[in-house]
């Protein structure tokens, strides 16, 4: 089979009209043509016969660099930028062809000129085998655009869009000089909830790098299906990213594919959800090879479900929150290649996840139990870990500052040696993916023996985070441990918070660790403490069976046998008496 070198959807497509495809990279366009008639016509025909748009890319050499084929109503558009020079033009011109016979570019087109930096945007619209009418576009800035009005194919002034381009080199050259950093992306919060959740999701926006310059909220009780916010309203925010700069905006809900397009058509700058934006937050937290896998699998899960009327963002690889981490490689795959990266990806999750348990039934044969903490994002959890064990865990007033379990020893006040796990913290919405790819990580909260719930007492919306936590924990089946609930910064709550039964403290103050220390001690003490069996030489052989069950402490004979003194269960420590209760006394 003869190979072509035209890209995008070319199934069904006869292989001699791929081979005529193929000869239009042969094509030279003479100097002082921007887009040659006779080449017009061959996109008409071949566009009309296919009745899909047609792109050609063309250097300012005049030369065809690509070729590609897509739907009846649009085409892949690619990124030809230097990454080292992205800010300004590619120095490729995009051509492509609008089957419907209108030549007026399209919104798409512009976002894409915009993003892409072409030197130039054109369509031609095409009918009946034939050219109508064609529209150019031309950056002068950062955000302007210059448009002609259409003309007639055949009267395509050369001259003047190719000097245009030359101008517009010039003027976008001139802004990046001037300009000193790239700075935040300025974002847009839109929601359907509450003022409550849209100010979470300013919170998370930021901790992902952005900068909110608005935030709106719109009463509705259920989205719509093709625009989230209905065409209404999304025309209005479209004017009021515009009066805002913004690039981008963020959705307080999760979008399907096909709403995601739609708000892009008519907002004109990227649209990204809540759950793309905590997967971005998580991209750029994970550190740990575990984190970066989990991650990378979560993003998968995520747009795999998406791939199909996402828009530009799939095609979108110069960065920004959405686009980051160890996933990004993958937003241009087909669904064939994502299912093999995710396959892979749970293969050497499961390697990572037999190491894990293996360290947990060591932890279980020498009887050491785990205490966890766990709550809301950015309640203090590593902040506490930190002031309790001296230990140096990164801890910063930011939403999912932790999301590797780490784990400290301690000993109570009896000397019984426990575990303290900081875990992953939990919020409002937590995204499906992150709960199935994170399952591992979160088990070490399912499966701890006692649980400290580590409340936010400096925030108005402490209790509806503690009914989050309770929702987390029953969903990863967390329900039988031994609780201590915890409110945490309660030297800056003000007004002092009230939780019957809870311990008041501060991770930072130290302010009540005390009291969480020896509420701790008393529940693992309800569950495990140090027993002293003594064994006659005769049953000698029964400390085998003992031994395994806990941590031993101390072996010391005697004349008349052994004494062992070991910390265990009391389940295991009834247990071994009912069976070998005429053979082996316990000690008081």
């Amino acid at each position: 089979m003869v190979k072509h070198n035209v890209y995008g959807n070319t199934d069904g497509i006869r292989d001699a009209l791929l081979t005529k495809l193929d000869a239009m990279y042969q094509y030279e366009l003479a100097e002082g043509e921007y887009l040659p008639r006779e080449l017009m016509r061959l996109l008409a025909a071949y566009s009309c016969q296919l009745n899909r748009e047609i792109a050609v890319y063309m250097t300012r050499d005049g030369e065809i660099v690509h070729v590609a084929v897509g739907t009846d109503c649009d085409v892949e558009l690619v990124d030809f930028r230097l990454r080292r020079n992205a800010r300004r033009l590619s120095r490729i011109r995009c051509v492509h062809t609008h089957p419907d016979g209108d030549g007026h570019l399209s919104d798409v087109d512009l976002s894409a000129l915009k993003i892409f930096r072409y030197d130039a945007m054109t369509a031609v619209g095409v009918a009946n085998g034939e050219p109508t009418i064609v529209q150019t576009a031309f950056l002068t800035s950062e955000k302007d655009i210059l448009m002609p009005e259409p003309v007639r194919w055949y009267s395509i002034p050369d001259q003047e869009w190719l000097a245009q381009i030359e101008q517009s080199d010039l003027l976008v050259g001139t802004e990046e000089t001037a300009q000193v950093s790239d700075g935040p992306e300025k974002a847009v919060l839109m929601g359907i909830e509450s003022m409550e959740s849209l100010e979470e999701l300013r919170r998370l926006a930021e901790t992902a790098g952005a900068q909110v310059v608005g935030s709106f909220l719109q009463n509705r009780s259920r989205p719509d299906g093709a625009l989230f916010i209905g065409r209404g309203r999304a025309e209005e925010l479209a004017r009021e990213c515009q009066a805002l700069d913004a690039d981008l905006c963020i959705l307080d809900e999760e979008l399907t594919g096909i709403q995601t397009r739609n708000l892009e058509d008519v907002l004109r700058v990227k649209v990204i959800d809540r759950t793309t934006l905590i997967l971005d937050i998580f991209a750029q937290r994970a550190s740990s090879a575990e984190g970066k896998l989990q991650v990378e699998l979560a993003q998968l899960q995520y747009q795999s479900t998406r791939l199909i009327g996402q828009g530009l963002v799939l095609s979108r690889l110069a960065g920004g929150i959405g686009t980051r981490g160890p996933g990004e490689s993958q937003l241009e795959m087909n669904r064939r290649r994502i299912r093999e990266r995710m396959t892979e990806l749970r293969r050497r999750l499961e390697e990572v996840e037999k190491q894990r348990d293996i360290r947990r039934k060591s932890r279980e044969k020498n009887g050491t139990p785990v205490v966890a903490l766990v709550g809301y994002t950015n309640s203090g959890k590593s902040t506490l870990l930190n002031t309790l064990t001296g230990s140096e865990v990164y801890a910063q007033d930011q939403l999912f500052a932790t999301l590797d379990a780490v784990s400290r020893r301690m000993e109570t006040p009896e000397k019984t040696a426990y575990l303290l796990v900081d875990t992953v913290g939990f919020i409002r919405k937590l995204p499906h993916t992150l709960v199935s790819a994170f399952r591992s990580t979160l088990e070490e909260a399912a499966l701890a023996d006692v649980l400290v719930i580590v409340n936010d007492g400096a925030s108005p919306d402490m209790t509806r985070q503690h009914d989050t936590v309770e929702q987390v924990l029953n969903d990863l089946g967390a329900t039988e441990q031994t609780r201590i609930e915890a409110v945490n910064k309660c030297d800056i709550a003000d007004p002092w918070p009230s939780f019957p039964g809870a311990v008041m403290i501060s991770a930072k103050t130290g302010a009540g660790l005390e009291e969480l220390k020896r509420r701790i001690a008393d529940a693992l003490q309800a569950s495990y403490a140090p027993v002293t069996f003594v064994v006659p030489f005769e049953h000698y052989g029964l400390l085998s069976q003992i031994r395994p069950l806990g941590r031993v402490i101390t072996e010391q004979y005697t004349d008349t046998g052994a004494e062992l003194t070991i910390v265990l269960s009391h389940e295991d420590a009834g247990r071994m008496l009912r069976l070998h209760g005429q053979k082996i006394q316990l000690k008081t």
